[in-house]
């Protein structure tokens, strides 16, 4: 037992120096050491004046790792001093042994931080799990504490710094990210945009040799002003999306030139209906036209049954004027009236203009009447409107649908090879 004591006080308190180990107590399941200071007095934490004066003292049980598989229970044994400053505001204070303890902690240091390590490899469930596994009961909260307690660790002095901007709030409120470019890791966060908050960051910095930024003027200036001495370079990916998107707007300018139409012919319309449109100026289901053509039937019905006028003027609640017209007409079509009897109409003149826009795609009424008010059409926007609506309903080629300029800008910057026949 005599040459254990030392051995345990070598294997448990390495690092720690002023510690005295009272009594060892070794059983199957768990070691049991008591343990002591073994300095003098103590350093006022408030104001740092050495005090010997002791107060009192009492036990603290620090947790520890186990030892050859037993469970280590340290008994360690404080003193509380008082201090001889009267002008302090620590009246008393326990005395904290460097290397084992700290103020409201259990663990020692040594422990703390392999738990730390144990929590930066592993994170918190699956640290947690692997420190039960080596006898230590800690919760996944306690190792991410631990590793949120760690200090930052300083980053070497970036040579190739990327800038670039980020968003708090979208279209709001913007900053200013710096990268180092060669280890790929964040170096800095801005709080804004601005010229003079770069520069002022890179002249604390003049290591700083490139400086890969987009086209922003602000990263510009603040560049030039702050690290004159750096070359100022575009990053790939700024590189590749502002080709992106030029491509993409050279694309859209000749959408016109992707319809492309998936057979030659038209769909087919049955005949009886062309010959019925042809025939008749109001097509079937309009209801102008149905309406026209009921009253025709029913007023020549009672005529027939031997009615008179006005007899069917009281049954149907028409006037004499249109019981007239319509008992004179030998059909309903010779009642249609308007424009579809061959009328000339202000809009004949721009009727090419209007299908040839159709055919490209731009089927909104009120943008094509935008664009024929300038080429001196004087007619109203309804006007345009029904003749568009008139081709809605028409028969049109099956086409098919165009691919969007972004879909055929990816198709010019991939590789060939990568393409399928029909891209």
């Amino acid at each position: 037992m005599d040459n254990l004591v030392p051995r345990l006080e070598g294997l448990l308190f390495p690092s720690v120096a002023g510690v005295t180990v009272l009594s060892v107590d070794v059983d199957i399941e768990s070691v049991n050491v008591k343990v002591k200071s073994a300095t003098m007095g103590h350093g006022c934490p408030g104001c740092g004046r050495w005090s010997t004066r002791v107060h009192s003292s009492y036990l603290r049980f620090p947790v520890d790792g186990p030892v050859g598989g037993r469970r280590v229970r340290l008994s360690l044994q404080v003193r509380r001093f008082v201090c001889g400053d009267s002008s302090c505001a620590q009246r008393t204070f326990v005395e904290q042994i460097e290397g084992l303890t700290r103020r409201h902690g259990r663990w020692p240091e040594q422990l703390r931080a392999t738990l730390a390590a144990v929590g930066l490899a592993l994170a918190g469930r699956a640290g947690a799990r692997l420190a039960g596994a080596f006898g230590v009961s800690v919760s996944r909260s306690a190792v991410l504490r631990l590793v949120e307690e760690l200090p930052d660790p300083v980053p070497p002095a970036p040579r190739v710094v990327g800038v670039d901007e980020y968003a708090t709030r979208k279209g709001r409120a913007y900053g200013t990210v710096l990268v180092d470019a060669e280890t790929r890791r964040p170096v800095d966060l801005l709080p804004d945009r601005e010229a003079s908050s770069l520069a002022a960051w890179l002249a604390q910095r003049p290591g700083v040799e490139v400086v890969c930024r987009d086209r922003a003027p602000f990263f510009a200036e603040g560049a030039t002003a702050g690290a004159p001495q750096a070359v100022q370079v575009a990053d790939r990916w700024h590189l590749w999306h502002n080709l992106s998107e030029a491509a993409e707007r050279a694309v859209a300018r000749r959408r016109q030139c992707l319809t492309t139409p998936l057979c030659g012919k038209a769909v087919a319309v049955d005949s009886a209906d062309r010959e019925e449109n042809v025939d008749q100026p109001w097509p079937t289901g309009h209801r102008f036209a149905d309406r026209t053509r009921a009253r025709h039937a029913e007023v020549h019905a009672l005529l027939a049954a031997g009615h008179s006028r006005r007899a069917v003027q009281r049954q149907l609640g028409m006037t004499w004027r249109t019981v007239k017209a319509l008992a004179d007409a030998a059909n309903p079509e010779e009642l249609f009236r308007g424009q579809w009897q061959g009328r000339p109409s202000v809009l004949d003149d721009y009727k090419p203009y209007l299908d040839d826009r159709w055919n490209v795609g731009c089927t909104n009424a009120w943008k094509l009447w935008e664009e024929i008010v300038p080429l001196g059409y004087k007619g109203s926007y309804q006007r345009v409107s029904a003749y568009l609506r008139q081709k809605r309903t028409s028969p049109r080629p099956v086409t098919a649908q165009p691919p969007s300029p972004r879909t055929v800008a990816g198709w010019i910057l991939r590789r060939p090879t990568a393409l399928s026949e029909a891209e």
